[in-house]
């Protein structure tokens, strides 16, 4: 469970932001509220603005409208380098003919600090980020990993209120992605700064964010909780682009059954007249003959601890996917009649 922040007076308030390029409207009169300490994520697909937002925080773009509020304050007109909030590319662009520690001091040394001081954040930023063994190594000679923590230490050292990440983990393979979630994670914990981070990928978003906003096409469509999002999506999009969703076309009466080809079952709180019935394959199961409605298997993909059923039913033109613990599947194969309930407790109704 992802711990999520108490309610609080926003850190950075976003208020009808927007961004076009020439007859483009990549940025859609946004508006956010982000906290104190919070890691945000803002989460779609390509081009559906989120970049070019952050980068609108950083001071890289001008809004066409709207203003950024930090702390109460406008910072719309600032330049980047008088912003307090940094950005870290994906690129990590690191000065490769320096080693770790003067990688990290650059940024001190630009801001005249003393040099006891910068020696003191130095220090105190490598022992935080585990960089302490690898202070005299240069880019070319440290890991993926380590150079991700040096770029990741290079902002924090300057002590911003706001960190910005667009796609950090991006250049990184898969297990090591999956490790530097969680070290992000612990990081933004203990240096207690709020961290907005720019994603595509949903599963990263779910494991890191306290709360994520949901846009396309430069708008908003859903702010929540990975929780919220991810049980209750606000529409067709969001339910389809955060985790699998089966989605079963239908109808629902003035007693509120929902019924489809095969499938008959009473949902609370429903609109009458056609609707799309929205269910994750967690929240459905086998069931004995003569329960549920009938299937056909069409393949079992392997999960470890679990299996994914792919089921043929009358009421979908492609197969629905069923999640069911090993135990359950055993003797389940492809071409197999197979009988599904679904929870309807744990369905979306979306009205046509």
């Amino acid at each position: 469970m992802n711990a999520i922040a108490p309610p609080s007076e926003p850190i950075l308030s976003i208020d009808r932001l927007s961004k076009s390029f020439g007859p483009i409207t990549a940025v859609d009169a946004v508006s956010l509220d982000i906290r104190r300490n919070e890691f945000f994520a803002l989460l779609g697909p390509s081009g559906c603005g989120k970049t070019t937002l952050l980068r609108m925080l950083a001071g890289f773009e001008n809004p066409t409208g709207g203003r950024i509020l930090l702390e109460g304050q406008d910072i719309s007109p600032l330049l980047p380098e008088k912003r307090p909030l940094n950005l870290m590319f994906q690129s990590y662009a690191l000065f490769p003919h320096m080693s770790v520690r003067k990688n990290l001091a650059y940024g001190l040394e630009m801001e005249r600090l003393a040099k006891g001081e910068i020696k003191r954040r130095v220090d105190e930023i490598m022992a935080v980020t585990d960089l302490s063994q690898f202070a005299d190594r240069k880019p070319e000679q440290l890991s993926g990993g380590q150079k991700q923590r040096v770029a990741l230490a290079r902002a924090l050292v300057k002590r911003p209120k706001v960190l910005l990440l667009d796609e950090p983990l991006g250049a990184l393979d898969k297990k090591l992605r999956e490790r530097m979630q969680l070290e992000l994670k612990r990081l933004q914990h203990e240096v207690g700064i709020t961290f907005i981070i720019v994603t595509h990928d949903q599963e990263e978003a779910l494991v890191m964010a306290d709360r994520m906003a949901i846009l396309k096409d430069g708008q908003l469509l859903q702010c929540g909780s990975p929780e919220e999002v991810y049980e209750t999506p606000s529409d067709r999009f969001v339910a389809n682009f955060i985790g699998v969703m089966n989605f079963i076309e239908g109808t629902v009466d003035t007693q509120g059954i929902f019924t489809a080809p095969g499938i008959r079952m009473a949902i609370v709180d429903a609109d009458t007249g056609m609707a799309t019935l929205a269910v994750r394959p967690e929240n459905m199961m086998v069931v004995a003959p003569g329960e549920g409605f009938e299937g056909r298997i069409a393949d079992v993909a392997y999960h470890g601890l679990d299996r994914v059923l792919h089921i043929r039913i009358t009421a979908s033109e492609t197969p629905i996917q069923v999640r069911v613990a090993a135990s359950s599947a055993m003797g389940l194969a492809p071409g197999n009649s197979i009988h599904i309930a679904i929870d309807p407790r744990r369905v979306r109704l979306f009205a046509h």
